[in-house]
């Protein structure tokens, strides 16, 4: 009885809390750009820090930035049947594997893998050299 009253005072002391105070001013951009995003040392950015870290770097929305990202992947899968490009980055592309010989691990017996196509990602010479330094 004593946590029902409690929380009936609280509430009460909330709205009128509420009603006296002025709505709240959403930060600028510019001030949430300032924060940095938590990771642990060494890790890889996580799909949600790397939209923060764009998000705070261009100054756009982050639910602007997801939108772009999403619509960026789509137009990659579809566009990479004729090869899709990213400046600065690599490309994709499909490429055919022929059909070869291939031995069971743990048998030993002789398998015949068929031909097939596979996607692959060509990092670009600009990518390579902005991460391992120019040879």
């Amino acid at each position: 009885m004593v946590r029902k009253t409690r929380k009936k005072a609280a509430k009460k002391a909330a709205s009128k809390k509420t009603t006296a105070k002025k709505p709240a001013v959403k930060k600028t951009v510019k001030k949430a750009a300032k924060k940095t995003v938590a990771r642990k040392a060494g890790a890889p950015l996580s799909k949600s820090q790397l939209m923060a870290v764009l998000a705070e770097a261009t100054e756009i929305p982050k639910k602007d930035v997801v939108n772009l990202m999403e619509q960026l992947a789509a137009i990659a899968y579809k566009e990479a049947k004729n090869g899709f490009t990213l400046p600065g980055f690599g490309k994709l592309a499909l490429v055919k594997r022929k059909a070869r010989m291939g031995r069971n691990p743990q048998t030993g017996e002789s398998i015949k893998i068929p031909a097939k196509t596979v996607v692959k990602f060509r990092i670009a010479k600009a990518c390579k050299d902005a991460i391992l330094g120019k040879k």
